[in-house]
């Protein structure tokens, strides 16, 4: 039975639509205001998912659903916030800073950003894009709002702001850009919703960052659509660093043209329960996608990644590899989807999932799948789950390294090539100093 209006949840959100509609974005563009209202339509049919539904098997919404959570239009910035964005900056980027789900200039660095970027290159807040290039977001909000569950609807309706990021043909970014969502309360939901997109040879590397306060139960509900033409390249590294009180959700798709490149990375070290989809359709002849991901948990904290690879055309290339190091009751579940269609002859994939459990709690559940409907294939998938090779502690031991040590190293031994491919250094490193702070107790 599906989580209904009897949940405290749901008719929370549909109470508070008919006042915040007038007060977000858009509101005054027809087509947007229709496209809200035909998703809170689709989220009242919806509800949320269950565990009776496939893809959510492992994974309860059922302590969102009893919480009520403030959906805003507009919010103070809280005087710390400054600090908490200086904290989690990451060196030699364009960033882009969201507070409690709005864009938030005098954060944002370097500003104005046109100023810094190539012609042809069009990033800022997608709040504000309506207002400037209102036309060409109502053609990408046409593709982007797919609802494949309750969550998905809930961001194309209640969305408040977001990445804006457009690049004309050819235009290749040096740095990258780190979008930057800050919550600093308890008891909100916040719905960022990014739109990206790449013409022809265009390439950029996005870094989206999340983060939050520990002691706050919070409600992040993500979206992000990245659309890439021939010969464009994006690398995507998808940061969850939220709170360990809050609940993270986030979609995460990507239609690839001709020859395109598309790299993602998935981090997931925060939050009591998270929650990543991450899908690429090549759908032309020649993609090359490349999906990674690394979580890390502890005490009770549930990781749930859902990942879909959909080989819709000819000569199509994917690697994925996805990691997990799982201490105390922590609990994670992997479920990577590789599909290869009728058409798609001559693929060549490769899916692999492999799991460090460090206690006798923790657990994982993991599925990787393959779905082959063409003959002229090159597929393997597999996944493993063990704990640390006693060996290779008493080696390490035995050479006057002490235990903690050893099993620190032999933990960012296991992790690394799940961040080999991140090509900023600034990334990498941040990322190689959270490992320990995530598993204090391990490391």
């Amino acid at each position: 039975m599906r989580i209904g209006p009897e949940e405290p949840c749901v008719p929370g959100f549909l109470s508070a639509y008919p006042s915040l509609a007038v007060q977000l974005p858009g509101a005054v563009l027809p087509w947007l205001r229709r496209s809200r209202d035909e998703a809170l339509e689709r989220f009242a049919a919806l509800g949320l998912p269950t565990t009776r539904d496939e893809d959510w098997k492992y994974t309860s919404v059922a302590a969102i659903a009893r919480r009520v959570f403030r959906v805003e239009a507009a919010t103070d910035v809280p005087g710390d916030a400054r600090t908490v964005v200086l904290r989690h900056a990451i060196e030699g980027t364009h960033r882009l800073v969201f507070v409690d789900g709005h864009f938030v200039p005098g954060l944002s660095q370097p500003m104005p950003l046109p100023a810094t970027l190539p012609e042809g290159a069009r990033i800022g807040s997608l709040a504000q894009a309506l207002d400037t290039w209102a036309e060409d977001a109502e053609a990408f909000f046409a593709a982007a709002d797919e609802a494949a569950d309750g969550f998905a609807a809930l961001n194309a309706a209640f969305w408040s702001d977001g990445a804006w990021i457009d690049l004309a043909a050819g235009v290749a970014l040096e740095a990258p850009v780190h979008l930057l969502f800050v919550t600093t309360r308890g008891d909100i939901a916040n719905f960022p919703r990014n739109l990206i997109r790449a013409g022809d040879g265009a390439s950029a590397t996005v870094i989206e960052h999340h983060v939050g306060p520990d002691g706050a139960s919070y409600l992040s509900d993500t979206l992000t659509r990245i659309v890439l033409g021939r010969g464009a390249r994006i690398a995507h590294t998808k940061l969850q660093q939220e709170g360990r009180r809050s609940f993270h959700l986030a979609n995460v798709s990507a239609e690839q043209g001709r020859d395109s490149a598309f790299l993602s990375h998935a981090l997931a070290f925060g939050g009591q329960l998270s929650r990543a989809a991450i899908t690429t359709r090549l759908g032309a002849e020649g993609c090359d996608a490349k999906l990674a991901g690394l979580y890390v948990g502890s005490g009770r904290q549930h990781i749930d990644h859902h990942t879909c690879i959909d080989h819709a055309s000819p000569r199509g290339t994917s690697r994925e590899l996805y990691k997990g190091v799982l201490d105390d009751a922590a609990r994670a579940v992997f479920n990577g989807r590789v599909i290869v269609r009728p058409d798609a002859q001559r693929t060549d994939a490769l899916q692999s999932n492999r799991n460090l459990l460090l206690s006798e709690e923790a657990e994982v559940d993991t599925k990787p799948q393959l779905e082959i409907w063409a003959d002229d294939v090159k597929c393997a998938h597999g996944a493993t789950v063990g704990q640390l090779d006693a060996d290779q502690l008493h080696y390490l031991r035995a050479r006057g390294i002490g235990e903690g040590d050893a099993r620190a190293l032999l933990i960012r031994a296991f992790a690394a090539d799940a961040l080999a491919g991140i090509e900023h250094g600034p990334l990498r490193a941040r990322l190689e100093s959270l490992l320990p702070g995530a598993l204090p107790e391990a490391m």
